[in-house]
Formats: C-alpha cells, sequence, structure tokens
C-alpha cells in the first residue's frame, strides 16, 4: 500500500518504473519527502519512517493472520467508548490523512493533532489537511489541557480530545505518552511495527502492522460490528478479549520465523 494522492502522479511516476520490485516504497518515500517540504512532517519523521519500513519487512510487508482479529478489538473498543479519539501526529496525516478520517467516522471517534516537534504553524497545516480527507472539527491548535507527568509538548491536548478520552487510538507513537495515557486510566490502541518498543509494550491493545492497513481494517470491522448490531455488552467483551502480552510475543515469534525463512 502507498500513497496514491494527486502530489506523485505526473513527478514520481516519470521517475520510477511501475515494474520496480519496490515501486510502492519508492513512491511512499517521495511523497514523505514532498510532506517534509509542505510542513507537515519534522525532519526526525523521515527516520521514524524509514525505521518502520524495516519491520515491516519482516512482516513480509502483509498483514499477519491474526491482524484481523486484533483490528476487531480495537474496534469494538472504539465503538464502546463514551469519548474515543484517534491521536494523530505529522507522520500518521502525511501517510494516511484519508484512512484517518475513515476509521474516525466509522468508530466515532474524534481527530486530534498531537505532536511532540510542536509548532502552531504545523499543527494548523496537519488540522487542513485532515480536514482536507474529509475530517470534521479536527482538535490540536489552542490545546485546553495537559496530560500528567510529561514534559513534552505531546502533553498538550484537548479536554474534548485526549484529556477527556477513555480510548485513544495511538499511530506511530512515542513510548513515553502511551505511558503516561495508560496511567490515566485509558483504554490505548496502539499501532505499531515494532512490537518490542515501550509504546506496544504499554498499550492495551497492539496492532503490530503497517499504519494505513491497520487503519483499513479497523474500519472495516467497525462496520461489520455496527451492521450486525452488536451490544455494548458485547463490544466490551471484544475489546477485552484481546490478551496483548501474547498478541506481542506472536508478533516477535512470526518475525523470527520469516528472518529463519529468508535464510533459507
Amino acid at each position: 500500500m502507498f500513497y496514491d494522492g494527486p502530489f506523485w502522479a505526473t513527478i514520481v511516476a516519470a521517475r520510477i518504473p511501475k515494474d520496480h520490485p519496490r515501486y510502492a516504497s519508492l513512491v511512499t518515500r517521495e511523497h514523505m519527502k514532498d510532506a517534509l517540504s509542505r510542513g507537515l512532517i519534522h525532519d526526525t519523521g523521515l527516520i521514524a519512517h524509514g525505521r518502520g519500513e524495516a519491520f515491516d519487512y519482516l512482516l513480509g510487508e502483509a498483514s499477519p493472520p491474526w491482524a484481523r482479529r486484533v483490528a476487531r478489538s480495537a474496534a469494538a473498543a472504539l465503538l464502546s467508548a463514551k469519548q474515543p479519539v484517534l491521536s494523530c501526529n505529522g507522520n500518521v496525516v502525511a501517510l494516511a490523512a484519508k484512512e484517518c478520517v475513515a476509521a474516525a467516522k466509522a468508530t466515532g471517534a474524534r481527530l486530534e493533532v498531537n505532536l511532540f516537534h510542536r509548532t502552531e504553524d504545523r499543527v494548523r497545516r496537519l488540522v487542513r489537511e485532515l480536514e482536507k480527507a474529509g475530517g470534521k472539527h479536527v482538535l490540536g491548535p489552542n490545546p485546553d489541557a495537559r496530560i500528567p507527568n510529561l514534559s513534552s509538548d505531546r502533553a498538550k491536548c484537548h479536554k474534548d480530545g485526549i484529556f477527556g478520552a477513555d480510548v485513544v487510538l495511538v499511530p506511530l507513537e512515542d513510548g513515553d505518552r502511551c505511558e503516561a495515557l495508560a496511567k490515566m486510566g485509558k483504554t490505548v490502541i496502539a499501532i505499531d511495527l515494532n512490537p518490542l518498543s515501550r509504546t506496544a509494550v504499554h498499550a492495551s491493545i497492539t496492532i503490530v502492522d503497517e499504519l494505513r492497513r491497520a487503519l483499513l481494517l479497523i474500519g472495516s470491522e467497525a462496520q461489520t460490528l455496527k451492521e450486525t448490531t452488536a451490544s455494548a455488552t458485547r463490544l466490551q467483551r471484544l475489546a477485552a478479549s484481546w490478551k496483548n502480552q501474547q498478541g506481542l510475543t506472536r508478533a516477535r515469534l512470526f518475525m523470527a520465523r520469516q528472518l529463519r525463512a529468508r535464510r533459507a
């Protein structure tokens, strides 16, 4: 999967042959470079993207066999929440603005921009990017609350958003905020390709998968659950059914098997 917006249609397509074995990856890298020039992501976001792509190699660049099951638990947690929120940083918006908006609509979650390398200009740019993708009432500018025991700018948030949320979806998260949110008693859903990260370990539900694939699965599972008119009790049971540490162990073993298979 890769970004398919208008930016690269005439520029990147001319540079990268479509039969190149890394075509999708190379197009996405060009898009991230463009997002940097447009002020959407921080320089270090490029490093984070490359690190995540390396872990995706270990998944075989495809959703693992259990991905739909964990996405179902995540969707159930968001649907049964009183105040669900999808937190978006620069890389998340640059890579998956449309998928974020679709997942938010499917689950009833509010979108909020939250940044480690925060500037108000970049917050506004990211909010506009989400709005262009169809997002409504996106939070981010003028935060009116702080996450306790967190000194970075990621502590800045909204009472009607992350601060007051009972369930928070945090794609491409940094571990300190994930841990702080968990200490506040929130259900934290992470999307993280690295099953060893602090985020993956401290989250309530960790989806070890690529960002866009995971968001699409969450949206799809949320739609299915709504169509089957799942009761609140059933949704809560589904959310609680995912055993996160077992899931992380499964992801690590799966990646190890992939490495052994490649050597063979």
